[in-house]
């Protein structure tokens, strides 16, 4: 196993560790000369030039990655994707998106701690009562239920809303209230693309929720598709001033219109922070979490010591994005 030197500094995984481990640590970016690419974000268009006939990758490949993906197809390589893994119990130990969801929900309430101008917590002081922060978390995924975890412990009181049924029960088991809306709700674990028309009715339902909440924290993405708006301008002029908006679905579009990837956007006195990679902001565990879901990736192609692809499994064959010169998805 090849280790390209310096992979984990900024994990602080030191070369030294991994060498200890049994890999070979090398000064040279070693794609193009082992069998099995392994990275977080996908390869640069350079290094897929580089990748022989047969060769497999595994990272985060979103299907906008058009460019990327048309590389591997055509020099034969053989890409799996964990933004493609499929949502079965035998793939939950090399679910990336979740773990790397739990880290980002929980970020995402220590952001918006830290930008919010009071605190969170009550306190009853010789001076008087502050009372607590009031938070609002839209969507109950394992993001949304991390940051509503955190955000309880940090001391606010916390509501949340998503539009499965099966997440009142989560959410009130951490303690948060779970905001019924008039609204109908869907079966399953996961949430799906829901029409414009919703869309405006859900809108027209949250507002006040928003308007009387100082900190807002949105979690609702689809994967490969463009998030759905939650939260309005005239919902963000209704806030407090020095509120706080976390928009964890900044990257692909954004729940919060005005949220920028990356960057801390003031829409009248209402700072938004559109989240960019907020996993790596604690990059010990995200790291530590996002090595054990390859593993367990890899643990299904390992046939007798060796790397074989069995696109028969159902696991495999989900998330397989390339395979013998074949685009297997639909690009956008």
């Amino acid at each position: 196993m090849l280790v390209q030197e310096g992979a984990g500094r900024h994990a602080h995984a030191v070369d030294a560790a991994y060498r200890a481990a049994g890999a070979t640590v090398t000064p040279d970016d070693p794609v193009g000369d082992v069998n099995v690419v392994i990275s977080v974000q996908p390869l640069t268009l350079d290094q897929a030039r580089r990748l022989r006939p047969g060769d497999i990758t595994v990272s985060f490949l979103p299907l906008a990655e058009r460019e990327l993906i048309e590389i591997y197809a055509e020099r034969g390589v053989t890409s799996f994707s964990f933004d493609l893994l499929p949502r079965v119990t035998r793939a939950q130990s090399a679910d990336a998106l979740s773990s790397q969801a739990l880290v980002s929900g929980y970020r995402a309430a220590l952001v918006a701690a830290e930008r919010l101008p009071r605190f969170l917590p009550m306190f009853t002081t010789a001076a008087g009562t502050v009372p607590p922060a009031k938070a609002l978390v839209l969507g109950a995924g394992v993001a949304g239920l991390q940051a509503i975890a955190t955000a309880r412990r940090l001391g606010a009181v916390v509501e949340a809303y998503d539009v499965r049924a099966a997440a009142a029960e989560e959410v009130r088991s951490l303690g948060a209230k779970f905001l019924e809306l008039d609204l109908e709700k869907q079966d399953g674990v996961y949430a799906s693309v829901q029409s414009e028309e919703f869309l405006e009715r859900q809108r027209d339902l949250i507002g006040e929720h928003v308007a009387a909440s100082d900190i807002v924290i949105t979690t609702a993405a689809v994967p490969g598709r463009k998030a759905p708006v939650l939260v309005t301008t005239d919902m963000l002029k209704a806030m407090a001033p020095g509120s706080v908006v976390v928009d964890l679905a900044a990257e692909s579009g954004g729940n919060v219109m005005g949220s920028a990837p990356g960057e801390d956007v003031w829409i009248g006195d209402v700072l938004v922070h559109g989240a960019l990679n907020m996993p790596s902001g604690m990059p010990v565990h995200a790291s530590k979490l996002y090595a054990r879901n390859v593993v367990n990736l890899l643990k299904l192609m390992m046939v007798d010591g060796a790397v074989l692809v069995n696109l028969e499994d159902e696991v495999l064959a989900g998330c397989c994005l390339t395979h013998d010169g074949v685009v297997r998805r639909e690009l956008p």
